[in-house]
């Protein structure tokens, strides 16, 4: 004690720590050691009160010292999984990039995809006129191709193609908010892809077309453009793996020779070609804008559906090229001033029933379902084409009623077959529309009449034999009697057979028929080319039977031609596209002869008292002798008119598809005030041509009985026995006259050489029944 001089010395405790709060004296209070430790406890103790400022108490502080803790624990968790999740992720994009990039082909194995190949169709001259199927002009590259069209696909799909990696979140997220803004779900609508991820669905993720999965390659085309989240994964990874194994001219390249960019065309060449009629490498900034307008909507904005409309988008595209630096403002001012327009062979868009025709009829291995390439030179002469459309159009325009729905078709050919032009509707610029001119059947009415007394004439009768206009009723088997009527119900009595067919008389006709036999007139009209059933019965005269205008165009090519068969025909050669040596040519033409020589220029005159004096009066053209016959069904339901003139027999119907009756409307009417129009257009600037006809002498007519019309009841013996009767008693041969418009009044005094073959014809007719 004496050592500390009586002052008790400081706790461990206090040492350590300092003096207590308020404890001072000598233990602590002082300046010695402990001053520090007592600064350290005044902070502390300030401390204190502002942390506990921070964390309410009560309920209130446990509430928010949960919902801190409850964040800590999902960020930590998020933090935990995301950034796993993102590097399994990473390392899946990886290997389906590489796997992809690994599967990827050369370039040019990529280009041209088409499952099926396309038909270029030339007229008479050499010159195309139609495409079908899928045209591809060929490869064209990055490089190769007019930088102004290369710079408008850009602008247009994808301005930010040439730095990003594939894929873009920007383009995506802009994509998205627009869709979102404008009602729609985020992934519908604008798609935000970039050229990239568009040549991956074009390639279809590198899944060819296999016609054993697919049942055309529209499905599967339209799966390929399915849009799913999926979908859009599978597209980001593939165009990642093109931009790992291409360039960008590479892919770009891919682009522009698989996009489909309208009326059949695949890629910027095709669709060049087939709008303006020149290679891709020469568009200007107004055709390129044009070509990469149709990207958004080919068949929309293609110009030959609508040029107006087209037009329009191309002058969006051009002021997205002018914002982008691709065009000056004067280069951008110029091709908005002079919009991109179609070529020559693009405005006129005909022969659109003549080339559905060509490509039925061809082989189909080579036209609907080919997988090559293949050009089809045809027999269409598009003078001729133009002059039947517009003598269509016009003729409704001035003389059919706006909202008529009548319908109508021609047909111009060559004497030999060969079809010059066809229009298959009032649309005369429709493709693969219902083709009337080919697939309509139709009763033919009086229009059928010439192929009767071409049976007549071939058997020995003369254009002035004498036939009996009167009042007839036949007895039917299993039908009763029949008593057909004249179109104006009235009788002219005795009448030539010229006067017969000039007047379209139903009675004469039937007689004829009966006393030639029906089935020599069956025959007759089917080797001549009328494939369709005939009728059996005695109103076979009267027209009842069902044909096509192809058909009876070419039944009476076979009369102008001297009483040859023809087939119809519109391929002249076909071969595939590069090669120089054809497939096959000529796919019909004259056939085997139906009739005499002698009867068909008889014929030929008769028909030509038709349109001189007779019901085809409208058809009459100035300084062209015409032969032709109109032709009415029961109940006005059709109407046609055929004949020929010069070098060119044309066939024109008319009716309703429903098969209402017309108003009004006579094939002496409407279809021969067609006709005219037509064959006034096909002549112009032709050689004026005489027709084959033989004017008949003035001789004794035979006389066709007024009673029993035929003891056979219609069917004569066959056209051989009759040939061989006329080559044993003789035929008089009649010699031309110079003038084809002098009409001889025929004598009534019978010739007893025909009446004895008349006879002959009976008796053995009725041996054979």
């Amino acid at each position: 004690m004496s050592a500390s001089k009586g002052r008790t010395p400081p706790l461990t405790a206090e040492r350590r720590y300092g003096a207590a709060p308020g404890q001072g004296g000598k233990g602590g209070g002082g300046k010695g050691p402990a001053k520090p430790a007592g600064k350290k406890t005044t902070r502390t103790r300030r401390a204190a009160p502002r942390a506990a400022e921070r964390t309410p108490r009560g309920p209130l502080g446990v509430a928010a010292a949960l919902v801190r803790g409850v964040l800590r624990f999902v960020l930590r968790l998020v933090w935990g999984v995301g950034w796993r999740v993102a590097v399994a992720l990473g390392l899946v994009t990886g290997l389906g990039v590489a796997y992809y990039a690994a599967q990827l082909p050369d370039v040019t194995d990529l280009v041209d995809g088409r499952a099926r190949g396309s038909v270029t169709l030339l007229d008479r001259d050499g010159a195309t006129f139609a495409w079908r199927g899928d045209q591809f002009g060929g490869m064209v590259t990055a490089d190769t191709i007019s930088p102004h069209l290369r710079n408008a696909v850009v602008a247009t799909e994808d301005r930010r193609f040439w730095w990003h990696p594939g894929v873009d979140p920007q383009g995506i997220a802009s994509a998205m908010r627009i869709n979102i803004s404008e009602g729609r779900g985020p992934l519908s609508g604008n798609g935000g892809s970039t050229i990239t991820q568009q040549t991956a669905k074009l390639l279809c993720l590198g899944k060819p077309f296999d016609p054993e999965v697919w049942k055309n390659e529209t499905e599967y085309e339209a799966d390929c453009r399915r849009t799913t989240l999926w979908r859009k994964v599978q597209e980001a990874t593939y165009a990642m793996a093109m931009e790992a194994r291409y360039s960008k001219d590479e892919i770009l390249t891919i682009y522009l020779n698989r996009a489909y960019l309208g009326a059949g065309t695949r890629g910027f060449e095709a669709a060049s070609q087939r709008y303006f009629g020149k290679p891709a490498a020469q568009v200007d900034p107004a055709e390129a804008a044009m070509l990469a307008g149709l990207l958004k909507a080919p068949t929309t904005y293609a110009p030959t559906n609508n040029l107006g409309r087209s037009q329009d988008r191309a002058r969006v595209i051009v002021g997205l090229m002018e914002e982008q630096g691709y065009l000056t403002a004067a280069q951008a001012e110029a091709a908005r001033a002079a919009p991109a327009t179609l070529s020559a062979t693009a405005q006129q868009d005909q022969g659109g029933y003549f080339a559905d025709w060509v490509m039925d009829t061809g082989p189909e291995f080579f036209t609907r379902d080919t997988t090559e390439d293949v050009v089809i030179r045809t027999t269409l002469d598009p003078r001729i084409q133009t002059a039947a459309e517009t003598a269509l159009l016009r003729v409704f325009k001035e003389r059919v009623s706006p909202g008529s729905e009548a319908q109508a078709a021609i047909v111009v050919m060559s004497a030999d077959g060969a079809v010059r032009a066809m229009v298959g509707g009032r649309n005369v610029s429709a493709s693969g529309a219902f083709n009337r001119a080919t697939q309509a059947l139709r009763q033919t009415g009086s229009a059928f009449k010439p192929f009767i007394y071409a049976a007549a004439l071939d058997l020995g009768m003369q254009p002035f034999d004498i036939v009996e206009d009167s009042p007839l009723t036949m007895n039917i088997p299993g039908s009763g009697p029949w008593s057909p009527e004249n179109y104006d119900r009235k009788y002219a009595g005795m009448v030539t057979l010229t006067e017969a067919l000039a007047q379209s008389r139903n009675i004469p006709a039937v007689r004829v028929s009966e006393q030639v036999g029906r089935e020599n007139v069956r025959t007759v009209a089917s080797m001549f080319g009328i494939d369709s059933d005939l009728a059996a019965g005695p109103a076979l005269a009267l027209g009842v039977s069902e044909s096509t205008l192809l058909e009876m165009t070419g039944a009476y090519a076979g009369i102008l031609n001297g009483g040859s068969s023809v087939t119809p025909y519109g391929l002249m050669e076909l071969r595939l596209k590069g090669d120089d040596t054809p497939l096959m040519g000529t796919g019909g033409g004259i056939g085997e002869r139906v009739i005499s020589q002698q009867a068909a220029e008889e014929l030929t005159y008769m028909m030509s008292r038709v349109v001189a004096g007779g019901t085809g009066g409208r058809a009459q053209i100035d300084g062209w002798e015409v032969a032709g016959k109109t032709g009415t069904t029961q109940g006005a339901r059709d109407a046609w008119f055929v004949g020929f003139a010069g070098d060119y027999v044309a066939g024109v119907w008319m009716g309703y598809d429903d098969n209402r009756p017309l108003t009004g409307v006579t094939g002496g009417g409407l279809p021969a005030t067609i006709w005219r129009e037509t064959m006034v257009g096909v002549l112009d600037g032709q050689q004026v041509k005489p027709l084959p006809m033989r004017v008949p002498e003035p001789q004794a007519p035979g006389a066709i009985a007024a009673g029993e019309v035929s003891p056979s009841g219609g069917q004569a013996s066959d056209p051989e026995t009759d040939r061989l009767l006329r080559e044993m008693l003789g035929t008089p041969e009649s010699q031309p006259q110079p003038s084809a418009q002098q009409q001889p009044q025929p004598q009534r005094q019978p010739e007893p050489e025909r009446m004895i073959l008349d006879v002959l014809n009976n008796i053995l007719g009725a041996a054979t029944n």
